[in-house]
């Protein structure tokens, strides 16, 4: 692991706990060690990475120290549909970047995000997606490795939107 993939770990981790998801003191610790082998400095990270078992529930303040240290704080919009579309879009990208499994990265925007948002008609590629990746039998006639196809396409379809979108304001 390089020091920028270390780096990558502590942002991608960053924006797990900003939205809400669990992200365990192992694997936080975990994160800590690899950024210290990858040569990753900052004054906390030493002591993140060598917090004992009794020590984890440390953890999570000594992440966010290490988080700012390094610049990396994330702080998703104080709205919560803004943060919700936040999130998404995070999620979508790593669909599209091969970083996230599309089965779970769809039913994620299916489960968590969609239904806060009133099942929006942007996320209605995503969810069908989703839908079909979880009910998906040998006896429809396309592969599994078809609708995974599908859903990163849908995927970057729905972050091409954002682009345009983004751009026409």
């Amino acid at each position: 692991m390089t020091s920028d993939d270390a780096l990558d770990q502590f942002r991608h981790i960053a924006r797990e706990r900003a939205f809400g998801r669990h992200v365990g003191s192992d694997r936080l610790i975990q994160a800590a060690l690899d950024a210290l082998i990858a040569g990753v400095e900052s004054p906390s990270l030493a002591m993140l990475a060598g917090l004992l078992r009794s020590e984890e529930p440390e953890a999570p303040e000594l992440f966010d120290q290490v988080l700012e240290e390094l610049g990396l704080l994330f702080h998703p919009p104080a709205d919560p549909r803004a943060a919700k579309w936040a999130m998404a879009y995070w999620i979508a990208g790593q669909i599209a970047d091969g970083s996230l499994d599309p089965a779970a990265g769809t039913r994620l925007i299916w489960a968590d995000i969609a239904y806060d948002l009133g099942y929006p008609e942007e996320l209605k590629p995503l969810v069908r997606c989703a839908h079909n990746l979880d009910d998906w039998e040998e006896s429809w006639g396309v592969s599994i490795d078809e609708l995974n196809r599908e859903a990163v396409e849908a995927a970057t379809q729905f972050l091409s939107q954002r682009s345009a979108a983004e751009a026409g304001d």
